[in-house]
């Protein structure tokens, strides 16, 4: 697939991931960090390559984190250091992409842009290709365009798409966005087939998206316009340190996509895995006959769907052998400073970890 003109792509790269500890940290979050099927591709460089054959590295920006910037330029060589957008503080999407979008904006008034998350999986990537070029024939009818997930449980984690009628052939309307729901209604939307899981994928004409906030979050597109005043002059860094901060904290599903007359969702069944769990890594990962994924050189005797992963400094040409003994199920994961061992049904617990880590003040394992 060429190049497509005129499109863009905006990675979002500011989220924390503290469900990875303790390989994920306050300067090392998950997106930067090989978790995918890979064990030597972080999250976000899978995201650029994914979209290479579509959008070149001159038309991808990074939207992250000032404290983390260094550790995504050195992640991301091949994306120009004028295209990493560093928030100073963070303020959720909203603000995210429609500084983002105005940023576009100002070098492309007719661009078309897509908004990804960093830190997913695609098992699929032709299959998402595909599905990603017919979302950007479905923003350039205007639309404010999503990609939901064909669900394959009752996830109660997610948010929810409820189709509404065919616009065209693959184009399909939004009836309405749903929030978490609970165990019985999840069950009932995969049963009833209308609803999509929200994979948190927008594409849209830049004026599109700009104008969307003009009429729906009319204070975000105040500062918006600032920003851009601001750039007009050279003086966008110094603006964007004393403007950002004051920008309303809001989704753009909540601020604009739920309010949005405009709508336009594609469905996507490519394999997407929103890696949010060291149980999702061991997912993802290569297994032995018994769903042991382990390091090279390791020894399981009577051990079963283990996850071992090794993330000392040089931790793959240590002489270090891991041996598991009759046990399963178990997550272990060893860091400089930390070896963390829990059971796999558990992972969402290591949350509690770092909560226990912050009441005690132990910044440095962060």
């Amino acid at each position: 697939m060429p190049p497509m003109p005129n499109t863009y792509a905006v990675i979002m790269a500011g989220g924390a991931g503290t469900r990875f500890w303790p390989a994920s940290r306050a300067t090392m979050p998950k997106q930067l960090l090989p978790l995918g099927a890979d064990p030597n591709e972080s999250l976000i460089a899978a995201t650029v390559r994914r979209i290479a054959p579509m959008v070149p590295p001159e038309r991808v920006y990074i939207a992250t984190g000032e404290a983390l910037l260094d550790a995504t330029a050195r992640e991301l060589p091949q994306i120009p250091r004028a295209n990493l957008l560093a928030e100073p503080v963070p303020r959720n999407t909203a603000p995210c992409i429609g500084w983002a979008t105005a940023t576009i904006a100002r070098r492309d008034p007719g661009a078309t842009v897509m908004v990804l998350p960093s830190d997913h999986f695609i098992a699929n990537e032709d299959g998402f290709r595909r599905v990603v070029g017919r979302a950007l024939e479905g923003a350039l009818r205007g639309n404010l365009t999503t990609i939901g997930i064909v669900p394959t449980r009752p996830e109660t984690g997610y948010g929810y798409i409820e189709v509404g009628p065919d616009l065209e052939p693959g184009l399909h309307g939004v009836a309405r966005f749903v929030e978490k729901p609970d165990r019985a209604r999840a069950e009932a939307y995969v049963a009833g087939g209308k609803h999509l899981w929200n994979a948190g994928m927008f594409f849209f004409q830049a004026r599109a998206m700009t104008e969307a906030i003009a009429m729906h979050l009319p204070d975000l597109a105040a500062g918006l316009t600032r920003l851009d005043d601001a750039a007009a002059k050279g003086a966008e860094r110094a603006a964007l340190a004393a403007i950002f901060p004051t920008l309303p904290s809001v989704s753009i599903d909540v601020g604009v996509m739920e309010k949005a007359a405009k709508l336009a969702v594609v469905k996507g069944d490519f394999g997407w895995n929103d890696v949010g769990s060291w149980e999702s890594a061991w997912e993802l990962a290569s297994r032995d006959p018994e769903g042991n994924a382990l390091p090279a050189g390791s020894i399981a005797v009577d051990a079963k769907g283990n996850l071992v992963r090794d993330l000392t400094t040089g931790g793959a040409t240590k002489k270090r052998v891991y041996a598991l003994v009759g046990v399963s199920d178990l997550v272990v994961v060893e860091t400089d400073d930390a070896v963390l061992v829990i059971p796999r049904s558990r992972a969402q617990d290591v949350r509690s970890v770092v909560e226990v880590l912050k009441a005690r003040g132990d910044k440095g394992r962060l």
